[in-house]
């Protein structure tokens, strides 16, 4: 086993890093769920993987381009048999901008999980150091103990907030908005205002199906990437605990057991 730096800032790598409204953390994920996510909406693997700029950029890419090339649409058209309108309303000039990008993105967040798994291993060798609390004039930021149930809880009561439960501010305050402008644009408050008032047909007559596609995407993977992240977070935090007790603490001869119950450390 290879030490771990005295210095944090020494280290050659980092599974953790902590700033003052963000925890990013790489753990070992399968590329094929990442791709997936990527194939179900571009940007949501890159966004589970921790790159949160490259994953907006294609989630915004994703809602411009699908809606200009309505695509949305044509799938509902197609799910309920009408073909013919699917096939007419598609817009071949936006669509043939879609099918590379959305290709590239399901190509890189599978390479890039690779890489980050083999980077997760490497780190985990030379014991990268892990920094548990930031505080400065603005805010304090400090990793715990995380419940994965209620991510997933605040995730399915509106996407994002999961996440900010975590202290992922950036892709928490992303979520937040962008399932705003997708609900105002598919009209899905109105929608659930009429079906509370008993007059469904009403609220279901006003639903934009092009705008609404978005939504199930968007639940699913705040409540998993939620999920994933808090277990992830507890693991690393109680590996943290685990070193900082056997280094000052810990008498010669002591055993202590992983905090993933994998035997001794």
């Amino acid at each position: 086993m290879v030490k771990s730096a005295s210095n944090p800032n020494e280290a050659r790598r980092f599974n953790v890093y902590t700033d003052l409204y963000n925890i990013n953390c790489i753990y070992l994920r399968s590329p094929w769920v990442v791709a997936w996510w990527s194939a179900a909406f571009p940007g949501f693997g890159h966004l589970s993987l921790g790159q949160f700029f490259k994953g907006s950029l294609l989630f915004v890419w994703e809602i411009v381009i699908n809606t200009n090339a309505e695509i949305n649409r044509a799938m509902a058209y197609s799910f309920t048999g009408r073909f013919a309108e699917a096939k007419a309303c598609l817009n071949p000039r936006w669509l043939l901008l879609y099918i590379p990008v959305y290709l590239y993105a399901i190509w890189d967040s599978y390479r890039k999980t690779i890489a980050l798994n083999k980077h997760y291993l490497l780190a985990e060798n030379e014991q990268a150091p892990i920094r548990l609390f930031r505080m400065n004039g603005f805010g304090v930021n400090l990793m715990d103990k995380r419940s994965p149930q209620n991510a997933v809880a605040w995730s399915l009561l509106f996407p994002g907030l999961g996440h900010l439960y975590l202290h992922k501010i950036p892709i928490g305050f992303f979520m937040i908005v962008w399932c705003i402008v997708v609900s105002y644009y598919s009209r899905m408050v109105e929608v659930c205002y009429y079906l509370l008032a008993g007059i469904p047909g009403q609220g279901l007559a006003l639903l934009d199906p092009e705008w609404y596609c978005f939504y199930p995407s968007m639940f699913c993977f705040a409540a998993y990437d939620a999920y994933r992240k808090a277990i992830a977070n507890n693991i690393q935090y109680g590996k943290e605990q685990a070193r900082h007790l056997r280094e000052s603490y810990q008498p010669r001869g002591f055993k202590l057991l992983d905090p993933e119950g994998s035997g001794g450390v």
